[in-house]
């Protein structure tokens, strides 16, 4: 039992996904402290070493994400109207405060990734495939991320149904850790249904877990070179294509945005908010600056053969938030040398669509995820 939090010495090291800084106060907790106080010490920034029932430090997870979501007392006069990127800012601001009280929960992992914790799963599987092997050193990870890994585990395990990949059970796509999950299957229904002129070759930019690879070869295209920076999102489309017996088609290459060469057609789906990430797996929705949009735009026609297309997959949520116009997008297009050939449109069916409770509701009930065919102006 501990009867008073206090200060531990000789912590081990810290691991955390996002780079944060460890805590500056580690103290014990167990069981016997209250919820109250945990959220108290962890809104003062004090981590809490779990050292009781693994169980337990799951339930004042939860406990504390109750706390974090304690609506305030209802003032009676009518709210002011607040712009959409105010209410944007305000959204992320919320949810990085909330993930910095729960990250102070903290659980021990030994040098095999074993947790040396009362009824504590064995999740050196899960471990091994998030962070690779052990290496024999002992270390304490958030409880928040350490469920992250158990989620993404889960995810690669079981995988995602993608219709467009065609019929059961070779329509699964199974994404890693640090890869973001093409849960959004509305896009990849435009690439699944867009008229191909030329099936000979295809650059496929930002590949992740391959799934838009993967349709292409399905759809006949002969030969896919596929490019992204990271080694994860490589390695996952490695394996997914291999299981999807698409690999014989698809090149993998660790770049930035394009190959070398041209080719008649050339795929994109960029993050599609221009903010900063605050983790490595926000890299895939959040693009600062619109980095990697404005990147490809201005890359595309040296890439482009003759007559060739280039194919940009873009929500307009930025737009109902005020973080890029339609005018800036439309003058990036006109200033890197392209034209728009045509634009097909759909609405995203993800639940927060109607969930008149987001507090980016408005904006998301109005968004259109596009295909946009580009070419070479004249």
């Amino acid at each position: 039992m501990l009867t008073s939090p206090e200060t531990l010495p000789n912590l081990p090291t810290w691991r955390a996904e996002s780079g944060a800084a460890a805590p500056r106060r580690v103290v014990a907790a167990d069981d016997t402290m209250s919820a109250d106080t945990a959220y108290r010490l962890a809104c003062e920034g004090t981590g809490l070493l779990w050292q009781g029932d693994f169980h337990n430090a799951r339930q004042l997870l939860q406990a504390l994400a109750r706390r974090t979501e304690r609506k305030p007392k209802k003032n009676k006069k009518p709210a002011p109207e607040v712009a959409p990127l105010q209410v944007f800012n305000a959204h992320r601001l919320a949810l990085g405060q909330r993930a910095r009280i729960l990250a102070m929960v903290i659980v021990p992992l030994e040098g095999d990734y074993a947790i040396p914790l009362r009824r504590a799963p064995d999740l050196k599987l899960a471990c091994t495939e998030a962070w690779g092997p052990a290496n024999g050193e002992a270390c304490m990870v958030s409880m928040r991320e350490l469920l992250g890994v158990v989620g993404a585990h889960e995810w690669r395990k079981n995988g995602v149904e993608i219709a467009a990949l065609g019929d059961a059970p070779n329509n699964r796509i199974h994404p890693h850790y640090g890869v973001f999950s093409p849960v959004r299957g509305e896009y990849v229904d435009l690439v699944a249904n867009a008229p191909i002129k030329d099936k000979s070759l295809a650059f496929d930019i930002g590949v992740g877990t391959g799934v838009l690879s993967a349709v292409l070869a399905k759809r006949g295209v002969q030969r896919i070179v596929a490019t992204d920076q990271d080694p994860r999102a490589l390695a996952c489309a490695r394996e997914n294509l291999k299981r999807l017996q698409r690999i014989d088609k698809v090149e993998l290459l660790q770049t930035d945005l394009f190959p070398e060469g041209l080719a008649p057609l050339i795929v994109c789906n960029p993050p599609w908010v221009p903010a900063r990430p605050s983790s490595p797996i926000e890299h895939a929705v959040y693009d600062e600056g619109s980095r990697m949009l404005r990147g490809f735009l201005g890359g595309l026609r040296a890439h482009l053969a003759p007559k060739g297309e280039g194919w940009l997959i873009l929500s307009d949520l930025a737009e109902h938030l005020g973080l890029r116009s339609r005018d800036e997008l439309l003058g990036w297009i006109s200033e890197a040398g392209l034209q728009v050939l045509g634009r097909s449109d759909i609405k995203p069916r993800h639940g927060k669509a109607s969930d008149d409770t987001d507090p980016l509701h408005d904006a998301r009930a109005k968004e259109v995820t596009s295909l946009w065919c580009l070419a070479a102006a004249a």
